[in-house]
């Protein structure tokens, strides 16, 4: 039984999982400037944490293959791709009327290896849609993904790509319905927009609601057209704590899950609702926050894990390392 009384398939804790792990070594070389609060570098620092705690071989590790053009182009206009290939540092200045069309600038800015950058984590994540796709792993981590604000002609919040749809667009080859779950703070307004007017692909966002960015993801947006009753908002207030959170979390997923019954799960795990992070204002633990990946976990369906923001690096590393190992099993001590 779930919290809400219902019946649903679960695994009983302890029971190992075969997880697929997704890691590139140059992901944390890449640097958005000087002051900006998205640092790569991060995955580079939870990449060394689960080494030396010895959990990586406890999961298969891949390194992706970059994303095509023609992958990214599944959901992103063909002209912002090739804008982002093709711009750089030195001749960012040539293309200004570019620039502001596709929302490139002081919050998602120009940096050396910006296209290999959006590559390596898309890749990641369809890497980890097509193995999953394929029963080759039961669970599949990308901490380089969930970038969930980007647009199909625009960048957004500190994301330039959405590897969040484009992983999803690949589940849904497989699987006739697709859940996706949002933990980070701010809300997942670029996937809630791509799926909006479907019924194969549910959005649940828990997020901050009110003055922040990026502004949507009230109440009242359900879904549109077919898509109507299909997207979840969940807007919450300063200083939620873990306690308040699970009472929310765990009856209305419980919920979801028995009444969508998703093929497959993907859930972002922005560690940005950490209390103390930087740009946040929740109060979350790590144990806490991790707690929303076993229970997703406990419904034995096929679920990618995807990372997010996250701006107190040492915790955002401290997180996910935990939620990595705990994905392979919640009774290692």
């Amino acid at each position: 039984m779930d919290v809400s009384g219902n019946s649903l398939p679960s695994a009983p804790d302890g029971v190992k999982r075969k997880v697929c792990y997704f890691y590139d070594p140059d992901v944390g070389n890449y640097y958005y400037g000087q002051g900006h609060p998205m640092k790569p570098h991060r995955i580079r620092m939870t990449h060394a944490l689960l080494a030396h705690y010895g959990l990586l071989q406890h999961m298969q590790v891949h390194k992706p293959f970059p994303a095509r053009d023609r992958d990214l182009c599944r959901f992103h206009a063909d002209d912002y791709v090739a804008f982002l290939r093709s711009i750089t540092p030195e001749t960012q200045q040539d293309h200004m009327r570019q620039l502001k069309r596709f929302n490139v600038g002081e919050d998602c800015p120009v940096f050396d290896g910006l296209y290999s950058f959006c590559q390596t984590y898309a890749g990641g994540s369809v890497g980890g849609a097509v193995k999953l796709n394929h029963d080759q792993c039961d669970i599949a981590v990308n901490w380089a993904g969930g970038l969930h604000h980007a647009k199909k002609c625009e960048a957004s919040g500190f994301c330039y790509v959405n590897d969040i749809v484009l992983a999803i667009l690949e589940l849904l080859k497989q699987h006739e319905r697709v859940l996706y779950v949002d933990i980070d703070i701010h809300h997942g307004d670029g996937v809630e927009e791509a799926f909006y007017t479907t019924d194969r692909v549910m959005t649940v966002s828990f997020h901050k609601f009110g003055d922040y960015f990026p502004g949507t993801g009230d109440l009242r947006d359900i879904g549109y057209g077919k898509g109507k009753y299909y997207s979840l908002n969940v807007p919450l207030d300063d200083g939620i704590d873990d306690e308040s959170y699970h009472l929310l979390f765990k009856p209305l997923i419980g919920k979801v899950m028995e009444v969508f019954r998703p093929g497959a799960v993907v859930l972002q795990c922005g560690a940005d609702s950490l209390s103390g992070d930087r740009l946040g204002c929740f109060n979350l633990s790590i144990r806490g926050h991790a707690e929303c990946v076993k229970y997703m976990r406990s419904f034995n369906v096929p679920l990618l894990l995807l990372g997010g923001g996250g701006y107190t690096i040492r915790n955002v590393a401290r997180c996910w390392c935990y939620e990595a190992d705990r994905s392979c099993s919640w009774n290692r001590s």
